[in-house]
C-alpha cells in the first residue's frame, strides 16, 4: 500500500510476522484516523486477527518485525497490560466473562477501586453503572453475570473495556452471538463511540455490518493488505473479489437443472418438550424431504428449528414423533441410531459438537465409522486412509496433510472437516444448522457449491440459516416455524425475504 502516513492516533509500519513454515503478516502498514471506524475484511488466514494480536500485545514487541506508533511517538507493547495502558481494549468473538461475579465486578476487574487494602464498593459501582450508562442500556450491575443473555454479556466486556477509557477499541467478530435487533443496538452504541472520539478497529464476516459502519475499509489476503477503501468508494463485489484474490460473479452456484426424486424422510407428530419449563419448544411437527431436495427450515430466534432437528437426530430427547426413511419406520433414539437409518447432522456450534481439537483431520473425519473401518477389532490404518482421503481431496480441505490437528485449520475449512465427518457414513439426508456460520465468504461459496454437489447426488438437505440471502439462493422449498408450530409452506417461486418474516412473526 506505499508508504504509512503520518498525523494519525495510531500507525502499523510494516509489520512482519512469522510462524514455522507460516509468513502470517508480509510488511502490512495501517494507520488509524480519531473517531474514524476503519474495518478490516479478509478470509480467515488473511492475517486479521495476527494484526490486532500484534497491537494488542497479544504477540508482543519482539515477536515480530517493523514498528507501532501512537500519537506520533514510537511504543514498544509488551503485553496485554501494556496495550491497556497506551489505551487499547480489544473486544474478542468468545465472551469473556467471569459468569458468577456481578456486572459491575466484571467490569471493573483487575482496576477495583481500593483504600487500605478494602474494596470501596460503593465507588465500584458507580463507576461501573457510568459504563453502563454510556451504553445507553438499562442494566442492575448488581445482577450476576450468568443469569444475563449473551448480548448482555457482550456488553458487559464493551463496559470493561470503556471504563478504561481507551483511545482505540478493537472489536473481533462482535455480533456473532447477537440476534438482528441486539446488532442493531450495538450498531448504535458503536457510532456513539466514535462522536465522542474513540477510534474503533472492527472485524467481521458479516459484510453487511461492514459496509454500513465502515468510514474505510482495508482488506486483507495472504497476509498482506492488498486494497483499501473510503466509505463513498466501497463496493460490494469488489471487496469479495479482492478478498478471495479471484473473480466472483455468483457467491451461490445455480440450483437449476437438478431432477428431484420421492419422498426420503419423513418425520410425524414430532413434539420436543423444553428441558426446564412445563410446555414443549415445537409440538406435533410433520413434513417430508424428497430425494436431492434443500428444504429449509426457517423461523425467528428461539421457534425450535435447531431443537427439532437435534431431536429427529437423536441428539434431544422428544415427547413423541416417528421417523420414516425411504418409507420405512425408523427407531431413533440416539445419533448412533441417526447415522444408521443414513441421517447425517452437522451441528450450529462446530467448536462445541462436531470437532475434537486433540485429534488430527483424518480422525475427526473417520470417527463416526470405526466400525467399518475396523478388521477383527483392530482398526485398519490402511482403510481409514482410503475412506478419508477421498473426502479430503473432494472437499478440498486446505491443509499439508490429512494428519494436522484440526484446531490448525481455519473455520471454512474445519467446517469441511465436519461435513467430510457425516458424508464418509454414506447418508441420504444431511441437516445443516447454520453452516456457514463463523467463515469467510470464500469458504461460505466453496460450502454452496458442496450443497450442491450433493443435493445432485441425490442427498436429501434440510437446512437451517440466520442468513436468508442463502436461504432463498439455495433450498427449493421452505418450512416455517412460529411458536413451535409450522405456520406455513412456501416454494423457491412464492419465497421472498419479507413474506417469510411476516410468516413467522405471524402478521
Amino acid at each position: 500500500m506505499g508508504d504509512c502516513m503520518t498525523d494519525y492516533v495510531l500507525e502499523m509500519k510494516n509489520i512482519t510476522k512469522k510462524f514455522p513454515g507460516v509468513l502470517a503478516l508480509n510488511d502490512v502498514c495501517i494507520a488509524l484516523n480519531k473517531g474514524e471506524m476503519l474495518s478490516i475484511c479478509g478470509e480467515n488466514g488473511a492475517g486479521k486477527s495476527t494484526l490486532m494480536k500484534v497491537l494488542s500485545g497479544e504477540y508482543p514487541h519482539g515477536s515480530y518485525s517493523g514498528e507501532i506508533i501512537m500519537d506520533g511517538q514510537p511504543v514498544r507493547i509488551t503485553s496485554s497490560h501494556v496495550a491497556e495502558r497506551y489505551g487499547i481494549a480489544m473486544i474478542y468473538q468468545e465472551i469473556s466473562v467471569e459468569l458468577d461475579l456481578s456486572v459491575a465486578e466484571n467490569i471493573m476487574l483487575g482496576i477495583l477501586p481500593k483504600k487500605f487494602g478494602f474494596v470501596k464498593w460503593k465507588k465500584l459501582r458507580a463507576q461501573a453503572q457510568e459504563a453502563i450508562n454510556r451504553l445507553n442500556v438499562s442494566l442492575d450491575v448488581n445482577q450476576r453475570v450468568r443469569d444475563l443473555s449473551a448480548s448482555m454479556q457482550q456488553l458487559v466486556c464493551i463496559a470493561r473495556a470503556l471504563v478504561r477509557n481507551p483511545k482505540i477499541l478493537i472489536l473481533d467478530e462482535p455480533t456473532a452471538a447477537l440476534t438482528e435487533s441486539e446488532t442493531a443496538h450495538l450498531m448504535a452504541i458503536l457510532h456513539e463511540l466514535k462522536r465522542s472520539g474513540i477510534s474503533c478497529i472492527y472485524i467481521s464476516h458479516k459484510l453487511d455490518e461492514v459496509f454500513k459502519l465502515s468510514d474505510r475499509l482495508i482488506v486483507m489476503l495472504d497476509g498482506r493488505v492488498v486494497s483499501e477503501y473510503q466509505r463513498g468508494d466501497i463496493d460490494p463485489s469488489n471487496v469479495i473479489e479482492d478478498m478471495v484474490g479471484r473473480r466472483m460473479d455468483e457467491i451461490y452456484p445455480s440450483m437449476e437443472g437438478r431432477t428431484l426424486g420421492g419422498e426420503v424422510l419423513r418425520i410425524e407428530n414430532f413434539t420436543v418438550p423444553h428441558p426446564f419449563a412445563a410446555k414443549s419448544i415445537v409440538s406435533r411437527i410433520s413434513f417430508s424431504v424428497q430425494k436431492g431436495e434443500v428444504l429449509g427450515l426457517v423461523g425467528l430466534l428461539g421457534s425450535g428449528r435447531s431443537e427439532l432437528l437435534r431431536a429427529v437426530f437423536g441428539a434431544l430427547p422428544k415427547k413423541s414423533g416417528d421417523v420414516y426413511v425411504d418409507g420405512v419406520k425408523r427407531k431413533i433414539n440416539s445419533p448412533k441410531d441417526a447415522i444408521s437409518a443414513g441421517i447425517g447432522l452437522l451441528t450450529e456450534d462446530r467448536k462445541k459438537d462436531g470437532i475434537i481439537g486433540t485429534m488430527e483431520i483424518i480422525q475427526n473425519m473417520t470417527i463416526s465409522v470405526l466400525k467399518k473401518i475396523s478388521r477383527f477389532r483392530f482398526l485398519s490404518g490402511r482403510i481409514e486412509v482410503e475412506k478419508a482421503e477421498r473426502y479430503f481431496k473432494a472437499m478440498k480441505i486446505r491443509a499439508p496433510s490429512m494428519h494436522v490437528n484440526i484446531l490448525n485449520l481455519s473455520g471454512g475449512n474445519q467446517q469441511k472437516v465436519v461435513l467430510a465427518k457425516s458424508l464418509i457414513t454414506d447418508m441420504k439426508v444431511l441437516f445443516l444448522d447454520e453452516p456457514t456460520r463463523g467463515i469467510d465468504v470464500g469458504a461460505k461459496s466453496e460450502i454452496y457449491k458442496i450443497i450442491r454437489e450433493l443435493s445432485s447426488a441425490g442427498v436429501s438437505i434440510i437446512m437451517i440459516s440466520s442468513e436468508h440471502p442463502e436461504l432463498l439462493a439455495m433450498c427449493d422449498r421452505f418450512v416455517v416455524l412460529g411458536n413451535g408450530r409450522i405456520v406455513g409452506e412456501l416454494s423457491k417461486a412464492e419465497a421472498d425475504e419479507a413474506k417469510i418474516l411476516r410468516m413467522a412473526s405471524n402478521v
